[in-house]
Formats: C-alpha cells, structure tokens, sequence
C-alpha cells in the first residue's frame, strides 16, 4: 500500500511514532509529529464538543429546538429538529453533500466557486431552501450541513466566530498548538500538502475542496495536537465529567456494532464500548484516531491521501494477524 502520513501511538509513558511519504512530494519535506494535516470530518467531534461547552454554560440543552436557538430561517425544515438531532446525523434536514448519493466530494467545486467557502453562512445556499429528507428522530443519515448549522448555532450564541469559539475552548485549553482552520491561501509552515492521485502521477487537492474549513471538517491538526486532544477530553479538561460522559453516549446505533455519539463513533463488543474513533475522508485527505477505553492506549493516523489510515490502523490493531491491540 502507498501509504503517506504518520502514525503515532500512546499507552501510557510509552509511545511509537513512524511516518512515510512526504508532506511535500515536490520538495521532498517528511513528516514529523508536529506536522499539520487536515483531517476532513475528524473535525465534526471538535463541534460537539463546542456545544456541549454552550450547554455547560447554560446557554441551550441539546433538546433545544433548531428554531429556538437559531435566527436564520429554513422554510422547510421540521419544527422540531433538535440540537441531539443535529449531533447524531439524525434530523431529517436536506445536506449539501450526501455521502449516500455523490461518491466524489470533488464534483460539488466543478461548478461551484470553492474558493469563496470560508464560512458556515457561504454553504447556506446549498441546502437552506431544500426540503426535508425524512422526519427527524427516524432514522441514522450521515449529515454534513446538520454540522453547519450546528456552527452556525455556535456562533450566534457564543457571538464570536466559530474557528474563534474552537480555538478559545478546545485547541488552547488541549494545548493542540499546531491546530487551526487555516485557508488554503494562507497554510502556515510545516502542513502536508494533501495529494489526489491520477493516472500520470499526483496532484495536490487545492481546487478540490472548500478553501477553508469550518464546523462539518477541514481543520487543520498534527498528530501530537489530537493526543493532547484526547488527553484533555478524557481527563474532563474540555467539559465537566458529565457533559463529557454525555458525548461519549452511544446515542443511535449505526449496524451491528457501530454506534454514533456526539460527534464521535464507537465499537461495541458484548455491549461494552472498545473503540471510541473519529474519521475524516476528502480527496487527498483521509484520517483516523481512536481511543481504547479498556487500555488507554491512543492511535493517530493522519494521511495526504484520500487512502490508507483505516488499512494502518487495522494492522496495527491486529486485525489481519490475530492480534489483541484493541483491548
């Protein structure tokens, strides 16, 4: 496999890191544990995590209604979508990006104007005026505007702008030093140029995605960042150990052993949670970080390919060898 990213692993005071490929083909630059990497929807855990610090702040619960929190209108949006709705990708309200029905997220920019996507408010056209797609509460449906508008919530209440609100509350208290929604015309040093592979070779995915990320993914992290950040959620550095043990609910459950919390997945086995993870798929970006409750032990996997991370993470899982790493 043409694996290209690190993979940085922590149990205790012991810790593994390897990385392979280059940040910057071009240039030849490797990768260390401080380079930036985006992590497409990795971010959305970042959101939750926003809100439950409003609802820490008593400034909405998350069975407030959409409408009640939120000043724009959405004509056709069911009255009684909910803040957990949004959370766990079961509102009902229309996406500007169905994972279900498009395959490439590339193909949104081929007629739209990517590099104006700076904001939450700039992908309202997408979906503000469309129609439900089932009643919310029905049923689990993988949603990126639901965290959109989730941002977009963050910001009217907090009344400061969303990556402002993350940075404040999430990435200084976790220490996350390298972490940031930075623009694609304005990348600090030492960020993996993310790489879309083709027929003649390789190139970098600067026109194929939104210019800037915001609250459904996009942010920029290292590897060391996302240790700090699982560090500070788990030790109840984020939220009160109730708001935390809140997110970390298996709120809907996905297949057989999946389940989705507040921006975050988890495994189940025998009714206990193994895994707690978050992902992220772009092209020329593909994430993966988990969470072993029963160990501690902590993976990060960050790549500039749109593959590699999940194949990364199950070997070093045992997946393909018998293995017991996930205990």
């Amino acid at each position: 496999m043409d694996f290209s990213g690190v993979a940085y692993i922590k149990q205790d005071q012991e810790s593994c890191f390897f990385q392979n490929g280059y940040a910057n083909k071009q240039e030849k630059l490797a990768f260390d544990k401080q380079t930036r990497f985006g992590i497409a929807s990795g971010a959305k855990v970042f959101t939750a995590v926003a809100i439950a610090k409003l609802v820490e702040q008593k400034k909405l619960d998350f069975h407030t209604k959409l409408a009640d929190c939120l000043s724009i209108p959405f004509p056709h949006f069911h009255q009684d979508v909910t803040i957990h709705h949004l959370l766990t990708h079961t509102s009902g309200i229309p996406d500007y990006f169905d994972e279900e029905v498009m395959d490439d997220f590339e193909e949104l920019w081929r007629t739209l104007p990517m590099y104006r996507m700076r904001s939450g408010v700039d992908f309202l056209p997408l979906f503000q005026d469309r129609k439900m797609a089932f009643s919310p509460g029905e049923r689990f449906h993988y949603n990126n505007a639901a965290f959109i508008v989730l941002g977009l919530v963050v910001e009217e209440l907090a009344g400061q702008p969303f990556t402002a609100f993350v940075q404040d509350y999430i990435f200084d208290p976790a220490g996350m030093t390298e972490a940031g929604y930075f623009p694609f015309d304005k990348l600090p040093g030492n960020t993996a140029v993310g790489y879309i592979k083709e027929d003649e070779g390789y190139r970098s995915n600067i026109y194929a995605l939104p210019v800037r990320g915001g609250a459904d993914g996009g942010v920029y992290v290292s590897a060391s960042d996302m240790m700090r950040f699982w560090d500070a959620l788990f030790q109840h550095e984020l939220l009160n150990a109730g708001l935390t043990d809140k997110l970390l609910t298996s709120h809907v459950q996905v297949d057989e052993e999946t389940y989705y919390g507040y921006g975050i997945w988890m495994k189940k086995e025998a009714g206990e949670i193994k895994k707690f993870y978050v992902i992220g798929f772009d092209p020329g970006v593909s994430f993966h970080a988990a969470y072993y409750p029963k160990s501690g032990r902590k993976i990060v996997v960050p790549s500039n390919h749109g593959a590699g991370p999940f194949y990364i993470v199950r070997e070093i899982e045992g997946g393909g060898r018998g293995g017991g790493f996930n205990d």
